[in-house]
This record gives structure tokens, C-alpha cells and sequence, in this order.
């Protein structure tokens, strides 16, 4: 396994004109065509099973907040609901042909190992016009096929800063999704949480951005534990039953 780089040793001025296409402009058309192409994907090969995706709402500024274990993560989190979900990456991705289908299908970078003001700019824009945002609590993906201890502030600073709504998300299965190499695709089930939202505040402490964090994590840790739990079957067959509940 490849050890991850956290500093990119371009400059932030290198970026800028990704945030500005991600602040300006929806994603183009090839956000759809690579999201048929995978979406199609992942239902044949990891048998894809996206779990109360109407807990997503239709409209308004969201933040949906996944765990992260794979690189398809993106994906498999985007296949299970209609609206588009506007996600940050590394800045090494940005580089090489596949730049232009970040650019392009509305992803912008974000410089780990520094203070990106920039990125948190270009979300807070998203935001605010009404948009999906998709950031993960754990930051980088996990190494380990387990949960990481801890959640990393930026998300909390987010959500308070911007009173979005948030929707948490257990992904189930992904952190085995490497094994395709040898042919063994896993099951990979989405579970989407009940959405809520904190009490805005306009200049969050660093105290208050840990805590929010800390709680988002909390409830992708709940969804994660029914899974553990229960296993897919088990899960599936709940959302199931609740559907057939009165309300």
C-alpha cells in the first residue's frame, strides 16, 4: 500500500482557477456520464445498496457527511440519491488529464497539511447557493478498514458557520473495495442518516468546530455500528420495516 502524501508542494495560487470554476459554475455534463458509467458499476460488481436515501432532502444547502475507506467512496455516496454532490479532493489529484474531469464534474481541491482558506471559501459558496456539499469527518481516508478515533474540525466549522443541514452516512463494505484486483468485489451498502443542523454561529471556536465534528461522527458511528450489528441483511430489512410503518 502506497503511503499517502499530505503536503502538495504547489503553491495555493496553483488551484485557483479550479475554485473558481467550482464557485462560478454547476458541473457539466460530465458529472452525469460518470455517474452513469459508475453507478453502473458499482450495482453489478459491488452489488450496491443504497439504504433511506429519502432522509435526503430534495432541496436546500446539505452537507452530506460519509466515512471513507475507498476511493469510490464518492461515488458509491452520489449512485443512491438524485441530487448532485459537489465533493473536495486531495490537491495531488489535480494534476495529468484526470484534472480536467475534477475541474469539470464540479469537485475542487483542498491542500492538506496547511490552513486552506481557499477551500473553505469555495464550500461555504456552495452553501450557500443551495448545494450539496460531501466532506468526510475522518479527513483522509482510513489506512486500517476501521473507523478513525477521531473526527477532524473542519466539517464542524462547516456546519456552524453555515447553519446547513447534515446528513450522515455509514458506508458499509468499501474498505475491502481493493480487493478487486484479486477479483473479490464486496458488498457495498449506503445507509443515510436522519438529517439535522446546529444553531449557526458566525465565527466558530476552534472548542465549538471539535465539538460539532465530534457529534457528526457520533451519528455515522451509530449508523456504522448497525451495520456491525446487524450485518446488511439486518439493516436492510429494518429500513424495510419502517418504510411499512403508519406514520
Amino acid at each position: 500500500m502506497k503511503e499517502q502524501v499530505y503536503r502538495d508542494p504547489r503553491p495555493a495560487e496553483a488551484f485557483d482557477h479550479f475554485h473558481r470554476r467550482a464557485r462560478e459554475h454547476r458541473p457539466a455534463g460530465v458529472y452525469e456520464l460518470i455517474r452513469v458509467l459508475v453507478t453502473v458499476y458499482a450495482y453489478l460488481f459491488f452489488r450496491l445498496r443504497p439504504v433511506a436515501a429519502e432522509n435526503v432532502p430534495s432541496t436546500g444547502p446539505l452537507i452530506i457527511a460519509p466515512n471513507h475507506f475507498s476511493f469510490l467512496d464518492h461515488f458509491f455516496v452520489g449512485a443512491g440519491i438524485r441530487r448532485k454532490v459537489r465533493f473536495m479532493a486531495k490537491s495531488q489529484l489535480f494534476s495529468g488529464p484526470l484534472q480536467h474531469v475534477y475541474k469539470y464534474g464540479g469537485v475542487f481541491p483542498v491542500r492538506r497539511g496547511v490552513a486552506d482558506e481557499e477551500t473553505f471559501i469555495t464550500a461555504r459558496r456552495l452553501l450557500e447557493d443551495g448545494e450539496v456539499l460531501g466532506m468526510y469527518c475522518e479527513g483522509g481516508r482510513s489506512r486500517t478498514g476501521e473507523l478513525a478515533e477521531k473526527a477532524r474540525p473542519g466539517i464542524g466549522r462547516l456546519a456552524l458557520e453555515s447553519g446547513a443541514a447534515i446528513v450522515p452516512v455509514a458506508i458499509y463494505g468499501s474498505s475491502r473495495v481493493r480487493n478487486w484486483k484479486k477479483l473479490q468485489f464486496p458488498k457495498v451498502t449506503v445507509a443515510y442518516g436522519e438529517p439535522f443542523a446546529f444553531e449557526r454561529v458566525e465565527k466558530p471556536t476552534r472548542m465549538q468546530t471539535q465539538a460539532a465534528a465530534d457529534a457528526i461522527f457520533d451519528e455515522i458511528k451509530a449508523l456504522y455500528a448497525e451495520f456491525e450489528q446487524s450485518g446488511r441483511r439486518g439493516v436492510i430489512a429494518r429500513a424495510r420495516e419502517q418504510r411499512r410503518l403508519p406514520a
